[in-house]
């Protein structure tokens, strides 16, 4: 059975909870509010953020982009020798532009940047929670886009996806996260000024 953390417990955090346990995972959430993590999903575990130890060999950082500092901060050495999946869009809301770091490319180069000794995976940034939850997107399977260096990493968290019947594609090595993070940014912006639906979005159609 593999066994998945998830730090945080807002809607996408509780939509990849949810995708996690009905692909048959053992799944931790962790978050400030232990009785909020315990109900991100049926089935999950809750956990407190500072107090908990990490439980997962993949690990979800399903939180907004100036959290990670944090999760750093109290976790670094637990997430040593896991994957960690990163699932922001690091954008400022004031201007909708991308905000990282000064020389940070992407969120998901500067996480692997911070976290040497983890693997890891661009995913779920490019995908509204809704569609996440349901695993559908008008009518078809919602997929999600991931990028890597490592492909066993990749793979490892493509098959999770795939065994709660939503659908991947191999965006290909980390750098490619820029690209993603920009998609979604772009998402998100027709979001907020309803172009397009929160339950809906981009889709890849094969």
């Amino acid at each position: 059975m593999t066994n998945i953390t998830i730090f945080g417990a807002g809607n996408i955090g509780s939509a990849v909870a949810g995708i996690a346990v009905k692909a048959g995972a053992d799944v931790q959430v962790i978050d400030r509010n232990p009785d909020k993590a315990a109900a991100a999903a049926e089935g999950v575990a809750g956990a407190k953020f500072g107090e908990a130890t990490i439980t997962g060999d993949i690990v979800v950082l399903a939180l907004p982009f100036p959290a990670y500092d944090e999760v750093i901060t109290a976790y670094a050495d637990q997430l040593a020798g896991r994957t960690v999946v990163d699932v922001a869009n690091p954008i400022d809301f004031t201007t909708f532009d991308l905000a990282l770091p000064e020389g940070a490319k992407s969120a998901a180069e500067w996480l692997a940047g911070k976290l040497p000794q983890s693997t890891v995976v661009k995913g779920f940034n490019t995908t509204f929670a809704a569609t996440l939850a349901t695993g559908v997107n008008d009518g078809a399977p919602t997929v999600v886009q991931l990028a890597s260096d490592d492909e066993d990493a990749r793979k490892a968290v493509a098959a999770v996806i795939e065994a709660a019947g939503l659908k991947t594609v191999n965006a290909g090595p980390l750098k490619r996260a820029q690209y993603l993070e920009g998609y979604g940014a772009l998402q998100i912006i027709l979001g907020v000024t309803e172009q397009t639906p929160w339950t809906g979005g981009f889709k890849v159609v094969r």
